[in-house]
């Protein structure tokens, strides 16, 4: 089958949705599977994707649905393990889900991928990171909203060289992969510009605690810091630096973006900056989207739009497919060019989207906000 697909506008998706695709009959509800981790450290992330698909399902079944029938969220928790991935994958399949949105961890994304590219599933990842989820794609119907690790690395490289470049700069992770794959590419890219680091440690994640190693860190007479750690853990070396009067910059990777980094961090949370998707809580797709979080004390953070935006994706490939079949939609996203609440984007051959890259956020007035640009 040929696709001529142009420039998508989900309002002209909704009428096509609220008119020929809705004239059949009734039928059971479709179900859109979350895969992520929703308990341990990494579970402020998962509860990120299960907000944003919760909210962007009742906007769509409040437009009437997809093709006739209103859409269900069944959550899964896959531990942010490579493993307990696969198993709840294969019970998705066996729920009949049409999309999942997840994973968030990598591993988690590239065991599951399989599964759903074996059974004919759209995934959409608002958050995996290894360039390997798509360098080694399972699948036509595997898409990708986050950035990649390797451009993550070196929007982080590029501000160590530029405001540290001759200083002492430590490197700190958790001995999870992402942890690794990160704090590993940074390393080399900060190497590769001249600057080589003081010091280089990892911790298990969920330490218990950090006073060992901020002294660590103080004993050497360090000058920035970068971490790549949740932000629960981030937060508590933070403090634990504090407490030892040792204050310096520190630099941070996406996976601090949340509320529990301050929780953890306290009166010390100032004096972080941490890599990011570009801000898109401004922008006029968007916006709605946020008051309604907020107006439930819910807030838009981290991985909650783009969550989001991989409901509001699938539902425009649907209307543009004219079926939900899972091969027809993925040739949909492909082709196509969508207005989102991450603003309009495309997918490139490999499944990324072609988004802007990353920006730095830093903590003020209790919450992580952008940074102004200076260029």
């Amino acid at each position: 089958m040929t696709w001529r697909i142009g420039r998508v506008a989900l309002g002209l998706a909704a009428l096509l949705m609220g008119s020929a695709l809705s004239q059949a009959p009734a039928a059971a509800d479709m179900v859109i599977g979350v895969a992520a981790p929703l308990n341990g450290p990494f579970a402020p992330l998962g509860q990120q994707l299960l907000s944003g698909v919760r909210e962007a399902v009742a906007d769509v079944n409040a437009r009437g649905g997809i093709a006739g029938q209103k859409l269900k969220v069944e959550a899964v928790d896959d531990g942010c393990e490579a493993k307990k991935a696969e198993a709840v994958a294969n019970q998705l399949v066996g729920s009949k889900v049409r999309l999942v949105v997840g994973h968030v961890c990598s591993a988690a994304s590239q065991a599951a991928a399989r599964v759903y590219a074996a059974a004919g599933i759209v995934q959409i990842s608002p958050a995996s990171l290894s360039p390997r989820l798509t360098e080694d794609r399972a699948g036509p119907g595997l898409f990708r909203l986050a950035r990649r690790d390797d451009a993550q690395a070196g929007a982080i490289a590029d501000l160590l060289l530029s405001e540290f470049g001759a200083a002492r700069v430590a490197l700190i992770a958790d001995r999870s992969a992402y942890g690794k794959a990160l704090s590993d590419a940074v390393k080399e890219r900060i190497n590769a510009g001249g600057l080589r680091e003081a010091v280089n440690l990892t911790f298990e994640p969920g330490e218990k605690d950090f006073r060992g190693l901020a002294s660590t860190l103080k004993g050497e007479q360090i000058d920035a810091l970068f971490v790549a750690a949740h932000g629960a853990d981030t937060g508590a070396l933070k403090a634990a630096m504090d407490g030892l009067g040792l204050s310096v910059p520190v630099i941070a990777g996406d996976a601090v973006m949340g509320t529990e980094y301050g929780v953890a961090a306290g009166a010390a949370a100032e004096g972080i900056r941490v890599a990011f998707l570009p801000d898109a809580t401004g922008l006029e797709r968007a916006r709605p989207v946020v008051e309604r979080l907020r107006a439930r004390k819910d807030e838009a953070l981290g991985y909650t739009l783009p969550a989001y935006a991989a409901v509001e994706l699938y539902a425009t490939a649907v209307a543009e497919a004219g079926s939900p079949d899972g091969m027809a939609v993925a040739a949909a996203l492909q082709a196509g060019r969508f207005e989102t609440v991450l603003g309009p984007l495309r997918f490139l051959p490999s499944g990324d989207a072609d988004l802007p890259g990353f920006a730095f956020y830093d903590w003020r007035e209790g919450a992580f906000r952008p940074v102004a640009r200076t260029d």
